[in-house]
């Protein structure tokens, strides 16, 4: 089990030998998960949820992005939290937890980025079911299956098929639009067809 402690940080997110992303890599993905809000919603994003966003490092480029938008992050790592729980907004919770910890209101964008393939299934069951309730908008949450090539900490990488992917999507309420992208099915009817992922 990996300890989510600083070692592990400067490892995998500011090492050049070791790192997933390149800062450049991250605000591309940014800049997408908001574009993809945007469209959906018709409007300016106005509230972030990132769930198990480690250091946070969204939150600068939300911030310089969208400077009136509001960011929260969650994650489970007690380092996380302490260095950056109140200059970024990172509060303590799992991914598990999020229908537990008394959020208000709906989220535009709802981001997972690199972390649902190290989740237990059941509590990647009820994290989906809450963002569920909780997003107005588009969840970006980045999916790797048994079949990708991952690169980063894959000892501890739970190794899923993507019809399990689909099939606890599909009961939490989740429709896919494709390119790590799902809005809460009832949203999905107001789509187009080919907005929406064809499988």
């Amino acid at each position: 089990m990996a300890s989510y402690d600083r070692a592990y940080f400067d490892r995998w997110y500011r090492a050049p030998g070791t790192r997933v992303f390149t800062p450049a890599e991250v605000e591309r993905r940014v800049r997408f998960a908001i574009g993809a809000a945007e469209l959906v919603n018709e409007r300016p994003v106005r509230r972030v949820l990132d769930v198990c966003c480690g250091e946070g490092q969204w939150q600068p480029i939300v911030r310089r992005l969208r400077p009136r938008a509001s960011w929260l992050g969650i994650d489970a790592s007690d380092y996380a939290v302490a260095r950056f729980g109140r200059r970024r907004n990172v509060r303590h919770g799992r991914f598990g937890e999020l229908g537990a910890l008394g959020l208000r209101g709906t989220f535009d964008l709802i981001v997972c980025s690199g972390a649902l393939y190290y989740i237990s299934t059941p509590e990647l069951r009820a994290g989906l079911r809450a963002v569920h309730g909780l997003l107005d908008g588009v969840a970006f949450l980045e999916i790797f299956t048994g079949r990708d090539d991952v690169v980063g900490q894959v000892r501890d990488m739970r190794r899923r098929s993507a019809a399990e992917y689909e099939r606890m999507m599909r009961d939490a309420g989740l429709a896919h639009l494709g390119l790590h992208c799902w809005v809460p099915a009832e949203r999905a009817r107001e789509l187009t067809e080919f907005e929406r992922a064809r499988s």
